[in-house]
């Protein structure tokens, strides 16, 4: 809605602060901060390091989440968080710590290049611009960042590392035995040598390049593999489990998604999933993000168990489920395959089993068109839709039987979307009466269901009878026995242990663990990301790029388009911008394998954005170091383990809550794979992770839903009316898209950018949404008006404090003050800091003559790590040469804290009889002595008797009458 500037209609004193002198102020220190280096922050060693003193100090890694260079600027609700870790970190130096803070840019992904599609700019091009453009926003805002060790991921000389990353992953596989990453060369000495047996039992020696590559692409933490991706048509790439939302659609376009199967690279991140689960518990985080992990990891433990079959040609196979119910093994009647199976192929027979029931063919003359059909049905559903509740279940019989391990049973194999490949092993054994959709499918199919555990509700134990599934994690089997083991009569837990304890010792299954968490997707068919430094010989081995040839950089190309398709046909494949450009992709390079100088034909995917952000926490210690991924000395200093921080880590990472699962598991991910090979000393990327919360702003929309100018919008007659219509208001996001976004611009000219900062930090408590208002922000910026007037005649301009003792009333405001602003700052509560500020600001407004030096200079230190640019031209002001940004923080004075006198109500009948002044530290005796002695209180007695005196010194006297 328009606004005005309040101020604006008020005189103008010649020395009085305004949005006038605040651009000149803050114009002037941001200059002055640059030339000194005044947030540099030395290294312990190497080409950064500098004061011994500083490095001696604790130090401090303040992290900020990695902006994304958007065209449109900055709104501002984007600098909530930056702010916020700069209070922090400005803070922090002044408690005397050595503070790391910096601030680079994620520039690759999926915006800029379908920008650069739109309009003929190279994707370079528009994001080096909006780089700039940002820039010069934040540096508006007065953050204290060192700028010295500022990238961006497209940077070569980043991306160098990146991809160095990917050939050290690639060339390592996860020891089980060691529990750790171990490199290849390894694992190659154990085949060599025959301590490892190859997969077909031949000599390592005897196998060929090839054989051996596919051999170690089983183990390889990056391996290419073909298998079931998202793949959205619309977009023309394929899609990380992470990166497709519940209703099944990508997560950047909202396109949708569908199964295909395609070769592409992935990175190994289940080998990890136990040690991602259990280095949550040291880390300190928000709950409800260790909760979002734990859930996505989704460790289960039960069995695994395999089931006989004979598929089409007569060879004996085997079906592999894993359950966490294998205590009900008896009672699966019937086994379900995802349409995906890698089986289901070579199970088909030419034609139906005789006697095969009409409803399972699904109106097909042979098993082979029924399951076509399905599976062609099936791709076109998302996992979510295929998980869903839906209440009536599909499928169809494949045409082969398997046998139930234990009862010997033969069990009719089907194919259905209500099970996924990205679960357990695809296939699940049917336990009807005691899972709901097996019930559910058994009920549309008209299979058989038997009850293995007794029923406690009082039903019929015939489950032919049951309307509903029967479950029990604590009922007593039944129905489960035969000569060699039974389970009858055992409950649910000693069941699981019998029945495992059987498995394994007859060789069909054994106990194991399963997770919900898959490999990651790595693939990319797109341009604007980091080329992968692989190359492929003439039998299609994949080879890493030796060190000496990185970077791989990204070449010009004419057309970055990938080709899309129809959002909605699922048969289609991806064609990436890099395949069209055969000068890049097909080469002649000598890898130092020996060989001279070979034909190769690079890798045409990308990798995806989440790439850069994997280890960028790392780069910031040492940026120009063109030889080590870091230096150990300085990563040791900076980020590794100490007493509270286990694994090490960043000492406060701030971002949004929305990268709980993506960016934030991948990353420890790679912090973890680098720890195990010996190059950082930090387990963890980041030990202190606080999630803040959202500025909002109102979504103004006519008849038709369309957002209108919230600028444009007024109010009256009780609503809000837009061009003569009247338009509803909802809260929301602030964005460009919806016409509510306000510019960080339009505040700094308006009232300062300190005044933003401020108005920013006391909206709310840090980790809660909240609304915009502009018509609020004069509040903050007459908070530094009076501040200003407390230290500076608006007349002459002169410094106005006097060096006289200030009187105890005021000496117990700034201590108080000092002792609530600092604890607040630490505990990141800017909001009631401001608050505290404020109101030691307006005692000393409401004061008697100048404020007194003792006074003042404390005041311009609380205000400084929140408006940094008026607390460093009041300090300069009051004579003191260097920067206010080292100068320490004031300390409180205890005796000056607690309050002298504190008022105790005395209650009688608990009705109000009494005030009393007493002394903070009085005994509940000595207190209880005053209350009774009091004439109000004897009064109101009455002299009637006591029954009860309830006494909570120093505040509170309740006297309960006989």
């Amino acid at each position: 809605m328009s606004e005005t500037n309040p101020a604006a209609a008020e005189p103008v004193a010649p020395h009085r602060y305004t949005a006038a002198m605040a651009a000149d102020i803050e114009a002037r220190w941001q200059d002055v901060w640059d030339a000194d280096g005044t947030y540099e922050a030395p290294n312990p060693t190497g080409e950064l390091a500098g004061d011994p003193e500083l490095v001696a100090k604790p130090k401090k890694f303040i992290m900020d989440m990695f902006p994304y260079p958007s065209g449109s600027g900055l709104h501002v609700g984007h600098p909530l968080g930056y702010i916020a870790t700069d209070v922090f970190a400005r803070h922090q130096r002044m408690t005397g710590h050595n503070v790391l803070h910096t601030l680079g840019f994620d520039a690759f992904g999926l915006p800029a290049e379908q920008y650069a599609v739109q309009t003929g700019t190279h994707p370079r091009a528009s994001t080096e611009a909006n780089m700039e453009n940002m820039k010069v926003q934040l540096r508006r805002l007065g953050l204290g960042h060192d700028k010295r060790r500022s990238f961006a991921t497209i940077d070569p000389d980043y991306y160098k590392w990146t991809q160095w990353i990917f050939v050290q992953i690639f060339n390592s596989w996860y020891d089980r035995d060691a529990d750790r990453a171990r490199p290849i060369g390894t694992l190659v000495a154990q085949f060599e040598s025959g301590e490892r047996a190859t997969p077909d039992g031949r000599p390592w020696s005897e196998l060929s390049a090839t054989e051996r590559a596919e051999v170690l692409g089983g183990y390889r933490l990056a391996y290419a593999s073909d298998a079931p991706v998202n793949w959205a048509p619309g977009l023309g790439t394929v899609l990380a489990n992470e990166e497709v939302t519940s209703d099944g659609r990508s997560e950047r376009g909202n396109f949708p998604v569908f199964k295909a199967k395609l070769r592409q690279w992935n990175m190994r991140i289940t080998a990890y999933a136990d040690r991602l689960l259990s280095d949550l518990d040291a880390l300190d985080w928000p709950e409800a993000i260790k909760l979002q992990q734990r859930n996505w990891i989704g460790r289960s433990e039960g069995a695994r168990v395999d089931f006989p079959v004979t598929d089409a040609a007569g060879n004996t196979a085997a079906i592999t489920v894993f359950t966490t119910r294998q205590d009900t093994l008896f009672g699966a009647t019937y086994m379900v395959l995802a349409p995906e199976h890698e089986l289901v192929g070579s199970l088909v027979p030419a034609a139906w089993p005789e006697g095969t029931h009409e409803i399972w063919t699904g109106g097909h003359a042979t098993p082979a068109d029924a399951v076509d059909a399905y599976r062609k049905q099936a791709a076109a559903k998302s996992d979510v839709e295929r998980q869903a509740e839906a209440k009536d279940k599909t499928g169809v019989f494949t045409g082969a039987y398997a046998t139930n391990p234990v009862s010997g049973e033969p069990v009719p194999v089907f194919i259905s979307d209500y099970v996924l490949m990205g679960y357990g092993t695809g296939a699940i054994m049917a336990v009807p009466a005691h899972d709901g959709r097996d019930f559910a499918f058994a009920r549309a199919f008209e299979l058989p269901i038997r009850s293995v555990i007794e029923p406690t509700d009082g039903r019929d134990a015939d489950p032919s009878t049951w309307e509903d599934v029967f479950s029990s994690n604590d009922g007593t089997l039944i129905n489960s026995a035969r000569t060699d083991v039974t389970l009858d009569g055992l409950v649910v837990g000693e069941a699981k242990t019998r029945i495992t304890e059987w498995l394994a010792a007859s060789g069909i299954g054994e106990g194991t663990v399963n997770f919900r968490l898959r490999d990651w997707l790595f693939s990319r068919q797109r341009y604007w990301g980091e080329p992968f430094p692989i190359v492929y010989d003439e039998d299609g081995v994949a080879h890493a790029l030796p060190e000496s040839m990185l970077p791989l950089e990204l070449p010009e190309v004419d057309d970055y388009t990938p080709r899309t398709f129809d959002p909605d046909d699922a048969d289609t494949q991806p064609e990436t911008p890099l395949s069209r450009n055969a000068d890049w992709v097909n080469v002649e390079l000598d890898l130092g394998l020996g060989e001279g100088v070979k034909r190769y034909r690079r890798e045409t995917n990308t990798m995806p954005n989440w790439a850069g952000s994997c280890w960028y926490e790392l780069r910031y210690l040492d940026p120009h170091n063109s030889e080590k991924l870091v230096d150990p000395a300085v990563e040791q200093y900076w980020m590794g383990p100490r007493e509270g921080q286990p694994h090490g880590g960043v000492d406060l990472y701030v971002g949004g809550a929305e990268h709980a699962v993506l960016h934030l598991l991948y990353a420890r991910f790679w912090s973890k794979v680098l720890f195990d090979l010996g190059h950082i000393s930090s387990v963890e990327p980041f030990h202190k992770l606080y999630n803040q919360g959202m500025i909002q702003a109102y979504v103004y929309r006519d008849s038709r839903g369309i957002a209108v100018p919230a600028t444009e919008v007024e109010e009256r007659d009780g609503g809000y009316w837009y061009g003569g219509e009247r338009v509803s208001r909802v809260l929301g996001k602030m964005g460009k898209s919806l016409k509510n976004a306000v510019t960080p611009d339009e505040i700094f000219v308006e009232y300062g950018a300190d005044t933003l900062r401020l108005y920013e930090m006391a909206m709310g408590p840090l980790d809660v949404s909240r609304p915009w208002d502009t018509r609020a922000v004069v509040g903050q910026y007459r908070l530094l008006q009076r501040l200003w007037r407390n230290v500076v005649d608006e007349t002459t301009g002169e410094v106005t404090v006097v060096d006289t003792e200030p009187d105890e009333a005021t000496l117990r405001a700034l201590h108080k003050a000092i002792d609530g602003v600092g604890q607040d700052m630490t505990a990141l509560r800017f909001n009631t800091a401001i608050a505290k500020v404020t109101e030691l600001n307006n005692h000393l407004t409401k004061s008697d003559g100048p404020l007194a030096r003792a006074v003042a200079e404390p005041l311009v230190l609380l205000i400084a790590p929140l408006a940094p640019h008026i607390a460093e031209e009041l300090w300069r002001r009051l004579g003191h040469p260097d920067s206010v940004v080292h100068q320490d923080f004031p300390v409180a004075d205890p005796a000056y804290v607690v309050d002298e006198t504190v008022t105790c109500v005395v209650q009688v009948k608990g009705k109000v009889k009494a005030r009393l002044e007493v002394s903070p530290a009085i005994s509940d005796a000595e207190l209880e002595a005053l209350a009774l002695a009091d004439a109000g209180v004897v009064a109101a007695l009455g002299g009637a008797g006591i029954r009860k005196v309830i006494v909570r010194a120093p505040k509170l006297v309740n006297i309960v009458p006989a």
